[in-house]
This record gives structure tokens, C-alpha cells and sequence, in this order.
């Protein structure tokens, strides 16, 4: 306050404030009275103690300053928390993901040896069959050559028997073919 009033002179005694005809100190100076209004204005503000409301109302701006930079902080630093959870998340879910890609590549691999195994034993098999019925159908040409030989053969045999025999010569085989049987089941 004394600071205030020591400048409040000072700015008084200027050039300008003593220019009126009357001395500065006088009621007819404009200056003067605004002077003295403004001294009493704030001799009665801090009467009033509006400094100390001043006061208090930047005490308590500052305290909610204070609070609102604490609770940033704490936001801040669970946020932080929250994002390093979220990245350690992120991470697992990566790395599972590999570990589900590698597993399904190597599912796929088995796969793939058991479908060329499979493919190998049906084609193997296939060919078996295929021999087989060769196989087979070679057996069946050769005895089906063979009947036909033995058929062509008989009547051959039997058309040259029928030119070169004779009634007597064919009684004789017959009699030769009793003697044959009836020793052989006996």
C-alpha cells in the first residue's frame, strides 16, 4: 500500500499536474480530485480487503489448477498403463497369430505327404489291378487257345481216325477203352 501511495506522489509531481493556475493541492484541480478519488477508491477497496478475496479467488484458481495438472497426470499415467496393457495385448494376439499360421502351414505340409502317400498307394494299387486283370485276361486267351487248339485238334483227330478206321479197328479201340476203365476204378 505505501508502494502504491509513493507512486501516486510521484506521478504528481510531474509537470503537468502543477500547470493549474491554483497549485496542485487544490479542489479546483481536476487532477488533484481525480488523484484523491483514485487514493480513496483503493484505500476503501483494500479496507474491504478485496486484495485478500483477490487473493483467495487466485489461491483457489491455482488449487484448481493444481488438481485439474494431478488428474491430467493420473489420466496420463493410466493411460500409459492402459496403452502398454493394449501393446503387450497386441503383441500375444501377434504372436498367437504366428503360431496359428505356423501350425496351419505345417497341418497343410502333413497334409499334402499324406495325400501324395495316398495318391502313391491308389496308383500302386491301380497298377496291381491292372496286372492282375491282364494277368488274367492272358490266362483266359491262353486257355480259351488252348480249348480252341483241343477242340480244332479233336475234330482234326477224328475227321483223319474217321478216313484211315475201320468198323473192325474202331470195335477194338472200344473194347481197349472198356479194359482201360474198369481196370482203373477197380
Amino acid at each position: 500500500m505505501k508502494k502504491l501511495l509513493t507512486l501516486s506522489l510521484v506521478a504528481l509531481a510531474t509537470p503537468a499536474m502543477a500547470a493549474s493556475d491554483e497549485g496542485f493541492f487544490s479542489l479546483a484541480n481536476t487532477n488533484f480530485v481525480v488523484t484523491l478519488a483514485f487514493l480513496l477508491f483503493v484505500t476503501f477497496l483494500a479496507y474491504m480487503g478485496v486484495h485478500n478475496l483477490l487473493g483467495g479467488q487466485l489461491d483457489k484458481r491455482a488449487d484448481g489448477i493444481k488438481s485439474e495438472l494431478d488428474e491430467a497426470r493420473a489420466l496420463r499415467e493410466e493411460a500409459q498403463t492402459v496403452l502398454a496393457s493394449y501393446e503387450r495385448k497386441q503383441k500375444e494376439v501377434k504372436d498367437q497369430a504366428a503360431r496359428i499360421v505356423a501350425h496351419a502351414k505345417e497341418e497343410a505340409a502333413t497334409a499334402a505327404e499324406l495325400a501324395k502317400e495316398d495318391l502313391k498307394a491308389s496308383i500302386a494299387r491301380r497298377l496291381a489291378a491292372a496286372q492282375d486283370q491282364i494277368v488274367s485276361a492272358q490266362a483266359a486267351a491262353v486257355k480259351e487257345v488252348r480249348d480252341t487248339a483241343a477242340v480244332v485238334a479233336v475234330g482234326a483227330a477224328r475227321d483223319v481216325i474217321a478216313k484211315q478206321m475201320t468198323a473192325a479197328d474202331g470195335n477194338k479201340l472200344i473194347e481197349d477203352a472198356i479194359k482201360d476203365v474198369e481196370a482203373k476204378l477197380h
